[in-house]
């Protein structure tokens, strides 16, 4: 029974272990487009400038429709469509020799 706790409790604490935030600012003139490729996947869009450099947007979040429901003493329930969340992007800017020169977070 004592192994059985201890287990299911290294299970439940293994299960709330979460990712570590990445610090884009230490990445900045070291991370490269083809890191990021490799790291984050293609990017939603993508654009280079006359200067040579790239600024590409990857999602991280897609926003949720928010639906609402509310019922009525006689038992009906009505569903209402709200509106939806923006969607949450990370913009990163490359300079023309490929490494990152900037850096943000974006919503739409």
């Amino acid at each position: 029974m004592k192994h059985f706790i201890v287990l299911s409790l290294c299970v439940l604490l293994a299960g709330c272990v979460t990712t570590p935030k990445v610090d884009w600012d230490a990445r900045i003139n070291a991370f490269t487009y083809d890191q990021a490729v490799l790291e984050l996947g293609p990017p939603e869009k993508s654009a280079t400038l006359t200067d040579g450099s790239r600024v590409a947007d990857w999602l991280t979040i897609r926003g949720q429709r928010n639906v609402t429901f509310h019922s009525f003493p006689d038992g009906r329930v009505m569903r209402l469509e709200g509106g939806r969340d923006p969607d949450r992007l990370l913009r990163l800017t490359f300079g023309p020799d490929g490494k990152l020169k900037e850096w943000k977070r974006l919503w739409r």
